[in-house]
């Protein structure tokens, strides 16, 4: 007798290949416009050849209230802050897109590179003092008080640093990750550049793993809560980041040190959790290529990867998801869509992994296939793209239909080369309020998405929906380069 979570299950994937056939996608276009996003979210003066023309150049004397460099970088959302925390890992997501699927990018493939390194030149900006790591610039409850265009920020400027007195691991080592997995990168194109990033990442996680403590818990934390609290402990970071510095030194001490701590982290493990905050998930996935081939049985980190899986495959009776009667994965926080992009990321490359090693994931339900994980994580793209009850691609500028009224400081307002003169604070309040469209298409966001009922509010005064994240778009990008080809 079947039951009734295989049936469910079933039924669910019978629903998703049907979605699939009848709805197709340019994922090359999606995939362009995906990396296009990137350059609407950069601070510091632009390049020549910026696609996105309606920004111009913004924060040109960040770090001067600390006497450092610390123009450049990305915005990570709708907003003027830059939280290195979360742009940390886009990088890190970005880097990990480009070294899985990279071979199916392209002509995109050099886009997705400078994506990188406009990040990875910023970040090397930010670690330069020995025993020193600037993790924010911008004071977030003035220009949260604000409206204003990138271009016109008044507000302060303040410059925040985590030190050996006040640590901040966490954000420490993710920073660490994004060097390390940017460095694997760009090692066949700018190899002493490469080397570079390398030697930083060893010497920003040695700072990380010394001097341990949460950045919520130092100097900065008033500034960084509860924007982008750290609520998992930093004690995952320190992993993720050992774990990208041994794929990228191939040093065996890294390796060593992810076996020795991962009992010792004295938290529990979240499985079904991967995002700017939680990596625990991730980890778990990207050791699985080197213990698969390398024939090493890890505890726990392959029975983690496939009780992740099982905690995700519809029909789970431990479900670390729920789906919305629409099919979209999700979990019951704003920005729902950066759930759903970094989970089907996870389930792409596990699938890659999985097939190479000629394994399936058994789950209580079932043995779950590589191309099961394929599927699932395709029905999720293809939501994205517009197959969803309210017949919406999330992206903005891909499809017929797609967000027009994005919370979006820079896109709702009118475009500096448009309108010259200086927008003061509160003098933007009429451009959020106002029901119209936006002026400047922030082509190839991702917004934060649907509520648990599928339904969608297009409006910028509901920023859980409607905010567009670097974070997001980050692991789409490697989905979209995927499906691209397959």
């Amino acid at each position: 007798m079947v039951s009734p979570a295989v049936s469910l299950m079933v039924a669910m994937l019978v629903v998703i290949a049907a979605s699939a056939a009848a709805m197709k996608h340019d994922y090359k276009d999606a995939l362009m416009k995906s990396i296009k996003f990137f350059e609407g979210q950069r601070s510091g003066r632009l390049p020549p050849n910026q696609r996105i023309k309606w920004r111009d150049d913004s924060g040109l004397r960040d770090g001067f209230d600390n006497h450092v460099d610390l123009v450049g970088g990305y915005y990570d959302a709708g907003d003027n802050i830059k939280f290195h925390f979360p742009m940390a890992f886009t990088t890190t997501m970005l880097a990990w897109s480009v070294l899985e699927f990279g071979d199916t990018m392209y002509s995109e493939l050099p886009h997705a590179i400078e994506a990188i390194k406009w990040s990875t030149d910023y970040l090397l900006k930010a670690t330069n003092t020995p025993n020193v790591v600037y993790v924010q610039v911008g004071d977030p409850w003035a220009d949260h008080n604000c409206w204003e265009r990138p271009e016109d920020m008044d507000t302060p400027r303040t410059s925040f640093a985590v030190t050996k007195k006040y640590p901040g691991s966490e954000v420490s080592a993710e920073i660490a990750a994004a060097l390390a997995s940017s460095s694997i990168v760009l090692r066949r194109f700018l190899p002493r550049y490469s080397k570079l990033l390398r030697a930083r990442a060893e010497e920003v996680f040695k700072f990380a793993d010394t001097y341990r403590g949460s950045y919520n818990n130092s100097k900065v934390g008033p500034w960084v809560c509860p924007f982008y609290c750290d609520y998992s402990g930093y004690q995952d970071e320190l992993l993720w980041g050992a774990a990208w510095l041994h794929k990228a030194t191939k040093k065996e001490s890294y390796l060593d040190y992810v076996q020795s701590n991962v009992y010792k982290i004295g938290r529990h493990w979240n499985i079904g959790e991967f995002g700017w905050d939680s990596k625990d998930a991730g980890i778990s996935v990207l050791l699985s290529e080197y213990l698969f081939f390398n024939k090493v049985d890890w505890k726990p980190f392959v029975s983690q990867a496939d009780e992740f899986v099982c905690s995700v495959i519809p029909g789970s009776s431990s479900p670390s998801v729920i789906y919305t009667p629409g099919g979209l994965i999700q979990k019951p926080q704003m920005n729902s869509l950066q759930i759903t992009s970094s989970l089907s990321f996870l389930l792409v490359v596990y699938a890659k992994n999985l097939k190479k090693a000629n394994r399936v994931v058994q789950c209580e339900h079932g043995a779950v296939t590589p191309s099961t994980l394929v599927k699932l994580a395709k029905s999720q793209v293809d939501y994205i793209l517009g197959k969803n009850p309210m017949k919406t691609s999330y992206m903005v500028g891909y499809g017929r239909r797609f967000p027009r009224r994005v919370h979006h400081r820079g896109s709702s307002s009118p475009s500096i080369k448009v309108h010259k003169n200086f927008i003061k604070c509160k003098d933007g309040t009429p451009y959020y309020i106002r029901k119209g469209y936006n002026p400047n298409l922030l082509t190839g966001a991702v917004v934060g998405g649907p509520d648990e009922h599928d339904w969608f509010d297009d409006d910028r005064n509901n920023p859980g929906q409607s905010e567009p994240t670097t974070y997001t778009n980050a692991p789409l990008v490697g989905l979209l380069a995927y499906f691209s080809e397959h």
